[in-house]
This record gives C-alpha cells, structure tokens and sequence, in this order.
C-alpha cells in the first residue's frame, strides 16, 4: 500500500514539475501602442519577459488585473488582482496584491523589454492569472509608498495605456486537475521523504 502510496506522489511531483505558459497580446486605444508578454512558469515561479513598443521614456506601472473583460476597453478589467484583499505594494514586499508587478522601464525609443521573475503571480491554483488582464499604466508606480489612500490602491500610476487578457500556451495550465491539486503539490518532497523512510524502515 505504501508503495503504491508513493507512485502516486511521484507522479504528482512529476505533473508539478511540468513547465507552464501563457501569452497575453497588449493593444490601448493608441493603436502605435502594443508589445506581447509571455509567462513561463517552473514550480512555483515565473519569468515574465516580453516587448512592449510606442511608450513615453520612462517607467511604467505594471500590473494584473481581476477580470479578463475588454468589453469597455482597459477600463473594464476592474481592479488589480487581489484575492487576499491586501494592500498595494512592491513585487518584493509581503503586504501586495497578487497582480502588483511594479513597474516596466521604457527606453527613449519607447520600447520597453521586459525580464523579472515573480513566485506570487502563479498559472495554476488560486493565483492563477491566466484569463485575468495584464494593464500597462500611463505613470510610476509608486509601489504603495506615495503616502495617500490611493498608492495603498492602485500605486497612482496614472491611466490604462494598453491591456490585454492572458491566455494559455498548454493544455496542461487549464485543466481542472491541476487547478484543484495545485496547493498540494508543494507538499510532495516531504511527503516522499516521510513515505521512503517509512517502506525502508
């Protein structure tokens, strides 16, 4: 039983390894305005890169948002992603909503390149982001510090420039299975550990 205990928990270590994608292709009302993001998760962090073109020199805030609705333009993806209902902060501190991924950086040609990595934003399990929208702002963000109510909000980074909805790049980061198994695999190593030192004994 113990071995059979264990192919199972091998095989849910195997699935969590598995490499996760997902795109989400950015336009704005100012069509000179667009770029791609790609998310590539690994356990439990991912590396968010891609190219966003057409933006004034400087950074900009950089965030998910809740709803993957376009319907109203930007406007419509409601406010940022936070199911812990925290404060606005850094992608470094512990008080942040999910979707606070601070700030991109454009260059004088307007051309933003984008490579960070975050284990809070996931692509599976409750921080799931995927079918949620990616909102490039017209300003800084100021990471929650500006010292008024609305940077403990949305950072005041100014208006919505261009958004876009994520989409998945594997079948795999949409299945029900892994949606539902995913707060247990984390668990996994120990497990193992505890179950070969159980048999061997």
């Amino acid at each position: 039983m113990c071995r059979q205990i264990l192919c199972v928990a091998i095989l849910f270590s195997v699935a969590w390894a598995q490499e996760r994608r997902a795109i989400v292709v950015l336009r704005g009302e100012d069509p000179r305005i667009f770029g791609n993001v790609t998310f590539h998760q690994k356990y439990n962090v991912v590396a968010i890169t891609g190219t966003i073109v057409g933006l004034s020199e400087g950074k900009h805030g950089f965030h998910v948002h809740e709803f993957g609705n376009l319907s109203g333009g930007c406007a419509s993806t409601g406010s940022h992603f936070n199911p812990y209902k925290k404060s606005h902060g850094a992608p470094t501190d512990a008080e942040r909503h999910v979707g606070d991924l601070g700030n991109i950086l454009a260059n004088q040609e307007g051309i933003a390149t984008i490579s960070m990595a975050d284990n809070v934003i996931q692509l599976m399990g409750p921080n799931n982001i995927i079918g949620r929208a990616v909102v490039v702002h017209s300003g800084v963000d100021d990471l929650g510090k500006g010292g008024n109510a609305e940077s403990l909000k949305t950072g005041n980074a100014g208006s919505r420039v261009v958004c876009g909805v994520i989409g998945t790049l594997d079948q795999e980061a949409s299945s029900v299975s892994s949606l539902y198994l995913a707060p247990f695999f984390v668990l996994v190593p120990s497990f193992l550990l505890s179950l070969h030192n159980a048999i061997t004994v």
